[in-house]
C-alpha cells in the first residue's frame, strides 16, 4: 500500500514538473515569436523624392509616438533624388528600434543607400539591389564632384551597419572590377538574392512577408500597415519633376490667355488652380513654408495693383515676388530655374501668337489701353477748316508782311500773301486754305 502511495507521489511530481517546463517553455517560445510586440511595415515605392521623404517621417515618427518594437521597410524603388535618399537615410538611422529592409522587387540607385541603413535586410527571391550610378535628369553622368560624394555616402551607408563597404561602392563606382559577381571593371554591381547573402548585405531570403516575420521572430506580432494618405500621394505626384515645368506652364498660359478673354473664365480658372496645386504639393511635402505663400499673396497683389498705378514698377516687383516664392519652395534651385523658364517660353509664345491674331482688342486690354480718337469723321476738329473762302476777293486791312489782316464779306481775316509784299488797301483774293492758313495773292 505505501509502495503503491509512493509511485503515486513520484508521478504526480514529474507530471507537474513536466507540465510547468511545457508552460515555461510554450511561454519562452511565444515571446520569441514577437508576441505582444509592434511591427510597423512601411513601404518605400516608386521614385525617391521629397513627397516620399516627408511620407517616410511622418510614418516612423507616428511608429516611434505608438510605441512600435520593430520597423519593416518594403522597398520596391528604381531610385531618385539623391538629396532625398540621404535625408531618408539619415532619418532611418536616427531611429531607435530595430529595423528591416525587405526589398520586394528593386531597390536601385538611391533605393540600395536607403536600405543599407537598415539593421537587417532580407530579399524577396526575385529582388536585386545596387545599380547606384548617380545622373543627372537629362540621364548624362554628373560631375566628378557629384560622384565622388554620392561613393563617399555609399560607402558610409554600408559602414553604419557592419557591411563591407566595397560593395556599395562598386554599386556607385563602375571602375571597381568584380567580375565574379557580373560586375567587371566598366559596370556597375547589382546583387541577387544569393550574391547579397554571401556578401553579407542581407540576411536571408523569404518569399513574402509571413516568412519574414517569421524569421524575424515577430510571427506573432501585432502587425500595422501604414500607407501614404490621399494628400501625401497627391503631393508626390504634383513635387514630380516632370509635373513642376507642366504645373507652371499651364498657370501661366492660363492667366496669358485670360487677358485676351472677356470676364474671368475657364483659362484663369486653370491658371490659378494650377498655381495653387504647385503650391498645395509643395507645401504637403514640406518644400514650401507659410513665407513662400505669403511672398506669392504679395506678389499677386502687386500685379493687380499695376493696373491701377502707372510706372511699371509695382508690376515688376510683383512678378519678382512670384518667381521669388516658386524658388522658396523648390528644392533644388536649378530645377526650379529650367521649370521657370520652360514656363517663360511656353508663355512668351503663346503671348505673341495671342497678340497677332487678336491684338489689344479684347479681355482686360480692352479696359486700360486708350482706342479713343479725335477724328474729323466724328466730328472731332482742332480747328476750322475754311475751304468756303477759296476764289473770293477782298481789300488788305494791313500790309502783308507777308502775314497780316484782310477783309473778306465785312469779315476780317488773318492771311498771308503768297510770298510778295501787299500793301494797305490792296484788292487780294483767296488763292488757297491750308488748314487755318488762308493764302492770298495780289489783284493787279
Amino acid at each position: 500500500m505505501k509502495g503503491h502511495r509512493r509511485r503515486l507521489a513520484v508521478y504526480i511530481l514529474f507530471v507537474s514538473v513536466l507540465t510547468f517546463v511545457s508552460i515555461f517553455t510554450g511561454t519562452q517560445a511565444e515571446a520569441e515569436q514577437g508576441e505582444g510586440e509592434t511591427v510597423y511595415i512601411i513601404p518605400i515605392e516608386r521614385e525617391v523624392e521629397r513627397g516620399l521623404e516627408a511620407f517616410i517621417n511622418r510614418a516612423t515618427t507616428e511608429a516611434m509616438e505608438s510605441g512600435a518594437d520593430h520597423i519593416i521597410f518594403e522597398i520596391d524603388t528604381p531610385g531618385g533624388r539623391v538629396d532625398s535618399a540621404g535625408q531618408i537615410g539619415s532619418h532611418i538611422q536616427s531611429l531607435t528600434v530595430p529595423t528591416t529592409a525587405y526589398i520586394v522587387n528593386e531597390a536601385l540607385s538611391a533605393g540600395s543607400y536607403i536600405a543599407l541603413f537598415s539593421d537587417y535586410i532580407y530579399f524577396n527571391p526575385h529582388a536585386t539591389m545596387g545599380a547606384s550610378g548617380i545622373i543627372n535628369q537629362d540621364g548624362t553622368a554628373a560631375d566628378e564632384k557629384a560622384q565622388s560624394a554620392w561613393l563617399a555616402q555609399m560607402r558610409s551607408a554600408a559602414e553604419s551597419n557592419g557591411r563591407d563597404p566595397i560593395y556599395a561602392a562598386a554599386m556607385a563606382d563602375s571602375s571597381i572590377d568584380l567580375p565574379e559577381y557580373g560586375a567587371p571593371e566598366g559596370q556597375f554591381l547589382t546583387l541577387g538574392p544569393r550574391e547579397a547573402v554571401e556578401v553579407g548585405y542581407a540576411e536571408g531570403i523569404v518569399s513574402n512577408r509571413a516568412e519574414l516575420l517569421e524569421e524575424l521572430g515577430l510571427s506573432e506580432a501585432t502587425v500595422v500597415e501604414t500607407e501614404t494618405s490621399i494628400a501625401e500621394e497627391l503631393a508626390r505626384f504634383l513635387t514630380h519633376p516632370v509635373v513642376i515645368p507642366i504645373l507652371l506652364s499651364v498657370a501661366s498660359i492660363g492667366l496669358i490667355v485670360e487677358l485676351y478673354s472677356p470676364g474671368f473664365g475657364v483659362p484663369g480658372s486653370l491658371g490659378l488652380l494650377s498655381l495653387l496645386l504647385f503650391f498645395y504639393g509643395h507645401v504637403v511635402a514640406g518644400l514650401a513654408g507659410m513665407e513662400a505663400l505669403l511672398l506669392l499673396l504679395i506678389g499677386i497683389g502687386l500685379i493687380v495693383a499695376e493696373f491701377f498705378v502707372t510706372g511699371g514698377i509695382l508690376g515688376v516687383l510683383g512678378i519678382a515676388a512670384v518667381i521669388g516664392s516658386l524658388f522658396m519652395s523648390g528644392y533644388d534651385m536649378m530645377h526650379m530655374s529650367m521649370s521657370i523658364g520652360v514656363a517663360f517660353l511656353i508663355t512668351v509664345i503663346i503671348a505673341v501668337i495671342l497678340f497677332r491674331r487678336i491684338g489689344l482688342d479684347k479681355g482686360i486690354f480692352r479696359h486700360i489701353v486708350l482706342r479713343d480718337s479725335t477724328a474729323t469723321e466724328e466730328g472731332y476738329v482742332s480747328s476750322v477748316n475754311r475751304l468756303e473762302l477759296v476764289g473770293l476777293e477782298g481789300i488788305s486791312l494791313t500790309p502783308l508782311r507777308p502775314s497780316g489782316l484782310v477783309e473778306l464779306n465785312n469779315e476780317t481775316i488773318d492771311v498771308v500773301s503768297d510770298g510778295s509784299f501787299v500793301d494797305k488797301g490792296k484788292k487780294v483774293k483767296v488763292i488757297r486754305v491750308e488748314g487755318v492758313r488762308v493764302v492770298v495773292r495780289e489783284m493787279k
